[in-house]
């Protein structure tokens, strides 16, 4: 099972958002891997397809000018790999930038799974009736801080100090 990280956009009305919710698989993503730049372009991930191309370009610079050899393109490859990686968190700041909130996360088997799960938990929630009130709980007492004696690590003593 694969876990989904929902994000809904930011709307007044509640079933307009669920509408346009956006489900992002968390997990390797292997066309991030294989094809980085075009991945994070089709995300509409300018910033971060721009900053892919210009250390993959500088990386093979420095390797040719340097006479590295085979080290540029292993350092591609963990470019590719960061983004195949990394990719759906990427995508996820993203979102988070432009205003969208996290609903929460889904399990599911695949995507059509996940959306399912999603709209019958979201349906739910919003079919609930609201509390009467704040429930009033009694937090467990807390213990007053010691005050400390000795080093934080308790390797040295500082002179003049007990």
């Amino acid at each position: 099972m694969s876990s989904y990280v929902v994000m809904e956009p930011p709307v007044a009305d509640a079933d307009a958002g669920r509408e346009r919710a956006v489900l992002v698989s968390d997990g390797f993503h292997v066309l991030a891997f294989l094809v980085p730049a075009l991945w994070l372009l089709w995300h509409r991930l300018w910033i971060e397809a721009l900053a892919v191309i210009a250390v993959t370009m500088a990386l093979s610079g420095f390797g040719s000018v340097l006479g590295l050899g085979n080290a540029a393109p292993a350092l591609a490859f963990l470019v590719s790999l960061y983004v195949g990686l990394e990719g759906p968190a990427l995508r996820l700041a993203a979102l988070r930038r432009r205003g969208w909130r996290a609903w929460g996360l889904v399990e599911a088997g695949d995507a059509a799974e996940a959306e399912i799960r999603y709209l019958n938990e979201a349906e739910g929630e919003a079919g609930e009736p609201a509390a009467a009130g704040p429930s009033l709980v009694s937090a467990p007492p807390v213990a007053a801080p010691r005050p400390l004696a000795a080093p934080a690590l308790g390797l040295f003593a500082y002179p003049g100090k007990s």
